[in-house]
Order: structure tokens, then C-alpha cells, then sequence
């Protein structure tokens, strides 16, 4: 049987960020990397407004776990 993967997505008008919970490692790279994007202790913890698409593509690409993926909107 498949197993399902859960994917939670945050639009942000020109790029979805995807977040995978499974494959996260916990390494803070997002944290770090855009603090006024990622806040671990909020629901939602992450709040794309608060950076531009550019600025989350090059976060997303540093994810060493690959929880963190984007798909472009067409």
C-alpha cells in the first residue's frame, strides 16, 4: 500500500511553498536563513507575505531534508 504524504501549502500569489512534516530535520536552516518568514511556535508557522519570491526560492533550495519545496503557479 502507498503511503500518503502529507504536504501543507502557503501561496503566496506567484510560487506555492510546500512544507513536507516527515522529511523535516529540525536543522533551522529556514529559521535562519528568513526569520520573519519561519516561526516554529505559530500556527501557521510560515508566513510567505513576509518575504519576496526570489528571497524563498533561494531559502527552499538550502533545505538539506527537502521538507520545504515550491511549485511555481503558472
Amino acid at each position: 500500500m502507498e503511503e500518503k504524504i502529507v504536504k501543507y501549502t502557503h501561496p503566496n500569489g506567484e510560487i506555492d511553498v510546500l512544507w513536507i512534516p516527515e522529511r523535516c530535520e529540525h536543522a533551522a536552516v529556514c529559521v535562519k536563513s528568513l526569520p520573519q518568514v519561519y516561526h516554529p511556535k505559530d500556527r501557521p508557522w510560515i508566513t510567505v507575505q513576509n518575504a519576496n519570491t526570489d528571497e524563498l526560492i533561494d531559502q527552499i533550495k538550502r533545505c538539506p531534508s527537502g521538507a520545504l519545496q515550491y511549485e511555481l503557479k503558472k
